[in-house]
C-alpha cells in the first residue's frame, strides 16, 4: 500500500510517500533548487515529527525534485528579511530540523543528486546514511559570499576529518561524489539511472532488521559519540546487556543456532 500526501503551508513544497515501511520526504521547490525557506523548514519539521511517532515507518528517505538536492537556505528570503529576529529564527529552525533527524528512532537516508551546498550539505551530514548520484557535488560554499558556514560545519565536521572539514569550510570549493565517498560524507555512489535502485537496496536492508534494535542502536551511537571513551564503554555495556537479554536477541541468536531466518516481531 502506498500513501502520498503534500505537506507545507505552500502548495506541495514537501511531498510525502509511504510504501512498505519506507517514508520518503521530497523537497519540492524545483524552481528554487529546493532552497530551505522558512516554510519548507516548517513543513519538514512537521513531517519528521509525524514520521518519528509512526511505528509503521521503519526507514526515512529525504530526497528532492528538480536539478538539485538543496543549495542551502533561500538567500533571497534572507535578504528580504534581514533582521536578527528573522535570521536567528531561521537558523534555529534549521538546526532543530537537523537535530530531529538525529533524535528520531528511524534511520534516515539522504538521496542526493545535483548540488548539496551550505545547509543542503548540512542536511546530508545530518542524515544517518547518504546515497549519492555520480553527478552530485558538495560544498560548504558560504565563505564565497562572505558567510562562514558555521551551522553546516557542525554536521560536516562530524562526518569527515578535521582537515577535510576545514578545507571545505575555508575554501568553499566543491568536492565530487567520489571524493565525498572517500572522505566519509556519503556511503554509496550510483549512476543517475541507478540511484533509486541503490537507495531501495539500502532501505530493504534496514527494513529487514528489527526496528526496535535499530532505534536503540541509533540513540546509543549519537550519545556515545560525544562522550569520553570510559563513559562510552559504560553506556555501551548497559545498552548491549539490555539488548542481549531482550526478545530480539533471543530470537536472533536462537535462529542462528537453529540455522533458520529470524522472525522479528517489533509490535
Amino acid at each position: 500500500m502506498s500513501l502520498s500526501t503534500a505537506a507545507g503551508s505552500q502548495d506541495g513544497i514537501l511531498l510525502r510517500t509511504h510504501c512498505a515501511g519506507v517514508a520518503t520526504l521530497t523537497l519540492n521547490r524545483p524552481q528554487q533548487m529546493n532552497a530551505l525557506s522558512m516554510d519548507l523548514l516548517d513543513a519538514l519539521q512537521s513531517a519528521l515529527n509525524d514520521v518519528a511517532a509512526d511505528p509503521a515507518i521503519r526507514v526515512v528517505v529525504i530526497a528532492a525534485n528538480g536539478k538539485a538536492f538543496c543549495p542551502g537556505h533561500d538567500l533571497k528570503e534572507m535578504l528580504a528579511n534581514r533582521t536578527r529576529a528573522f535570521i536567528g529564527s531561521l537558523f534555529d529552525k534549521c538546526c532543530d530540523v537537523m537535530m530531529s533527524i538525529t533524535r528520531m528512532p528511524q534511520p534516515v537516508i539522504a538521496r542526493v543528486h545535483g548540488i548539496a551546498t551550505a545547509a543542503g550539505c548540512q542536511l546530508v551530514g545530518a542524515c544517518d546514511l547518504a546515497v549519492a548520484s555520480t553527478d552530485a557535488r558538495f560544498a560548504t560554499s558560504g565563505v564565497n559570499f562572505g558567510l562562514f558556514c558555521a551551522t553546516p560545519g557542525v554536521s560536516v565536521s562530524r562526518n569527515v576529518s578535521r582537515k577535510q572539514a576545514m578545507e571545505m569550510l575555508l575554501t568553499g570549493e566543491f568536492i565530487d561524489a567520489a571524493t565525498a565517498l572517500q572522505w566519509g560524507l556519503i556511503n554509496r555512489v550510483a549512476s543517475p539511472d541507478q540511484l533509486d535502485r541503490a537507495v531501495s537496496e539500502v532501505c530493504a536492508l534496514l527494513v529487514s532488521k528489527p526496528s526496535a534494535v535499530l532505534a536503540a542502536g541509533k540513540k546509543f551511537f549519537y550519545r556515545q559519540s560525544e562522550m569520553d571513551m570510559a563513559s562510552a564503554y559504560k553506556l555501551a555495556c548497559g545498552v548491549i546487556t539490555d539488548n542481549m537479554l531482550g526478545q530480539h536477541a533471543l530470537e536472533g541468536v536462537t535462529a542462528f543456532v537453529e540455522k533458520r531466518k529470524p522472525e522479528w516481531h517489533d509490535n
